[in-house]
């Protein structure tokens, strides 16, 4: 049984809003079953501190059913942190986070939205593949594996000028 709450059966929409310290315990749960090395609280406060854009995606009840969290940079987002609750995944909000992130980069006037996704995670690899990132690199070691091993991280760029409208 899973400590996370559950999706209702309705298709209901849920509300993107940026995310605060009061989401951070919800966030925080998800983040703990969803990763074995996952961020700490610290890390989203720190996050919220800079001014990064993080949000949720949160049902009527107030369940938090995903959230993301990237950094603006010159001409540039980078996305480091996306994650759907996994009762409420295959319904499309990865893609509604990453649509935001997008339209975002298109008012700011960025070029590339930037991502890294493990290489072992074939099925994010994919979902990103499809949306319109391609591989542009790789970073050796980049994120902490099991039995104090590193795992390398496929480096994804997406070039907002051909990203889905």
């Amino acid at each position: 049984m899973s400590a996370l709450p559950q999706a209702p059966d309705t298709d209901a929409p849920l509300v993107r809003v940026p995310m605060n310290l009061a989401h951070l315990p919800a966030v925080l749960a998800i983040e703990q079953a969803v990763y074995p090395f996952a961020w700490t609280h610290g890390n989203f406060v720190d996050s919220l501190v800079a001014g990064h854009a993080a949000h949720v995606l949160r049902a009527a009840d107030g369940t938090i059913a995903a959230y993301s969290v990237a950094m603006m940079g010159v001409q540039e987002m980078h996305l480091l942190n996306l994650t759907v609750s996994p009762p409420w995944r295959r319904r499309g909000h990865a893609r509604a986070l990453v649509d935001a992130l997008v339209a975002q980069c298109r008012r700011e006037g960025s070029q590339a939205l930037w991502l890294e996704v493990r290489v072992s995670n074939q099925r994010a690899r994919d979902v990103y593949m499809r949306y319109g990132f391609r591989q542009a690199g790789l970073r050796r070691g980049y994120y902490p594996a099991a039995g104090g091993q590193r795992e390398d991280a496929c480096v994804m760029r997406l070039s907002i000028d051909r990203a889905a409208q």
